[in-house]
């Protein structure tokens, strides 16, 4: 019999149709892109044989050159459809040195014009075959970013094959370049089509995030979502984003029609490098983002890389339905805020998609992220959220070892509530490796050598941070944070200023009043809380307004602010860290001395920074500051 009488072959729960390139999984059709499929079935018609590494290639990207690494790339991808892990290769086994070989049983079905000897099974239902052809409304918003996804993993590994080119290849420069993926236009005119474009800049923005960081560095999605509803010139972007290269598109749809463009641009002279359209019928989706993403990976590849790149080959954590992954951009959106409002809105958004998919690790180390800095944010005690953030951490992991956003949530927790330095630095280092381009690792980290008191390398790492997130808020933040740490208060005070003019009320950017005070201007100090008072009445504002006003010698506004933190005090529990402030008196210290135990005690996330706040510099010498300062471990 023929190869092309097989028309299907079974191994496991797994069926594949020959003729049709499909798989399906106990009846359920698998998103798998062209290339994957062709190893599959070259290793499944050879079953049990080694096919080496040049067959592949050959049956790959026939009259093209790539590099090897593009094949170990696609069968990583395979590998991922076939649901093994690094240490469990049921079905493609490596021979090392040579090629691959299909190392389960395999049965063959013939179409009905023969007897291959096997069992005789029956074809997929009719439902089963339609919906591999034309999703339903809710399988085209769960599969269609996973789709995109399934095609971007071969970033790198895509080789220019033959298809258009519209200006010759550049020759590698060697230094790093920057790709801001600019949010996809969604021109379908219904604001309920958004996951469509969406889905597709995210997807982007995370696979190519996955790339060797030594070659190319991709815009966090926190900065290029400020684009969404108006691009802005490209020269400002460049000039805003730090950018090499855009990618910028639309989508379209129309009844059964869609449509997609997309185009890379080079900023510095505003070249257009690669530009494409794609007509298709809405059956073909998943094909044609596979398609897209083949195109942009070639041109990616052609004009920025010189095919040395590798892929991290770690596991992503994939939500099963859009509305899941929905759920989780807002939760990250309103954790982004920094306010204890925004943080229990993400938490309701984490709690809900882990409702929907238990399995989703991202969204367990949302939910870390958002107990963990709600304890300082929200003034409440650490033992409120602490346990929260470290099992939300612990589920995370135990989904994905390797995702990097819980190595950085549990590095946070060890942190602000262990006071176990050597243990947090390992896991912002374990984050940044597993994920170079998470611009949160890097800035964690970088707060985190700022607290030790190493500058040097603080800057090093808030400066990555900066590139691949430039228009984050916190980021910008705590750059103004720790240059005032370091004692850089000029240069403090510009980039708070800086932080002000994008967002005037954002909560952190008020740290701006301890600069003021070190530089001994009272008056701005003060000028600065009582605007801030005008928008928040919490404790820090008291705090500050206590500490501004006994700085400057008004006594009676100074009494009158402590009975205002003193009744909020007595109204519920807080974090004792602003009494500390409030209650340094250069004459008398006690007060704030009895409030830092206190603090201390209550294993405040704020008592990090004692070793280089210059607020703390009156209690330095005394030796219950330097107990307390051992026991948060940053006596050396």
């Amino acid at each position: 019999m023929s190869l092309q009488d097989k028309t299907l072959y079974e191994f496991g729960p797994y069926r594949v149709d020959k003729q049709r390139r499909l798989l399906w999984r106990a009846g359920q059709s698998l998103a798998i892109t062209a290339k994957a499929m062709e190893i599959l079935l070259s290793l499944l018609e050879r079953k049990g044989q080694v096919v080496t590494k040049d067959q592949l290639m050959q049956a790959l990207w026939p009259d093209s050159y790539v590099e090897e690494g593009n094949l170990t790339q696609n069968v990583f991808l395979l590998r991922k459809v076939l649901g093994e892990t690094a240490r469990d290769h049921n079905y493609i086994v490596t021979v090392p040195g040579t090629g691959y070989r299909f190392g389960a049983d395999v049965r063959e079905i013939g179409n009905g014009n023969g007897d291959l000897g096997a069992p005789k099974i029956t074809e997929p239902t009719a439902a089963a075959n339609q919906a591999a052809i034309v999703w339903g409304r809710t399988a085209k918003r769960s599969m269609l970013w996973v789709s995109v996804a399934a095609g971007l993993l071969i970033l790198v590994g895509a080789a220019y094959s033959g298809r258009q080119l519209l200006r010759p290849r550049p020759q590698p420069s060697g230094q790093r370049v920057v790709i801001a993926i600019l949010p996809f236009v969604n021109l379908t005119g219904d604001n309920t089509q958004e996951y469509l474009s969406d889905g597709l800049t995210e997807e982007i923005i995370a696979q190519l995030g996955r790339l060797d960081p030594r070659q190319l560095g991709v815009t966090a999605r926190t900065s290029v979502m400020r684009y969404k509803n108006g691009p802005g010139k490209l020269q400002q972007i460049a000039k805003d984003l730090s950018a090499d290269y855009v990618l910028e598109g639309s989508v379209r749809r129309e009844a059964q029609q869609v449509r997609v463009t997309a185009q890379l641009i080079q900023l510095k002279d505003e070249t257009h490098v690669w530009s494409r359209q794609y007509d298709r019928e809405l059956g073909s989706l998943l094909a044609l983002q596979s398609t897209i993403a083949q195109e942009v990976a070639d041109e990616i590849e052609h004009t920025l890389g010189n095919g040395s790149a590798q892929y991290a080959e770690r596991h992503t954590s994939t939500p099963k339905t859009f509305e899941a992954y929905d759920l989780y951009l807002k939760g990250r959106f309103f954790w982004n805020k920094r306010t204890p409002q925004g943080f229990q809105q993400a938490i309701r958004c984490f709690e809900d998609v882990i409702a929907r998919d238990p399995d989703y690790a991202a969204a367990y180390a949302g939910l870390a992220d958002s107990y963990v800095l709600m304890s300082g944010y929200s003034l409440a005690p650490a033992g409120n959220f602490i346990p929260q953030a470290r099992e939300a951490a612990q589920q995370a992991l135990q989904r994905d070892e390797s995702l990097a956003e819980a190595h950085a949530s549990l590095a946070l927790i060890a942190q602000d509530y262990d006071w176990d330095w050597p243990t947090a630095e390992r896991e912002f280092q374990r984050a940044i490796q597993l994920d170079p381009n998470y611009a949160t690792a890097h800035h964690w980290y970088a707060e985190h050598l700022a607290l030790r008191g190493r500058f040097d390398e603080s800057f090093v790492e808030i400066e990555r941070a900066r590139r691949l997130d430039p228009l984050s808020l916190i980021i910008a933040t705590d750059y103004a944070a720790i240059l005032y740490f370091a004692r850089q208060y000029d240069r403090a005070v510009e980039q708070f200023l800086t932080v002000r003019e994008m967002e005037p009320n954002f909560p952190r950017a008020h740290m701006l009043f301890y600069v003021y005070v070190q530089q001994g201007r009272l008056a701005d100090a003060i000028a600065d809380v009582e605007s801030w008072a005008r928008v928040e009445n919490s404790a820090w504002v008291w705090a500050l307004r206590a500490y501004g006003y006994r700085r400057s010698g008004q006594s009676a506004k100074t009494k009158q602010a402590l009975t205002q933190l003193q009744r909020v005090y007595q109204r519920q529990e807080l974090d004792p860290l602003p009494m500390v402030v409030a209650e340094l008196n250069p004459g008398n210290q006690e007060k704030a001395l009895a409030w830092l135990h206190e603090a201390y005690l209550k294993h405040s996330s704020g008592l990090t920074a004692l070793k280089v706040d210059p607020v703390y510099d009156p209690l330095r010498n005394d030796p219950r500051f330097q107990e307390v300062m051992r026991g948060v471990g940053l006596a050396n």
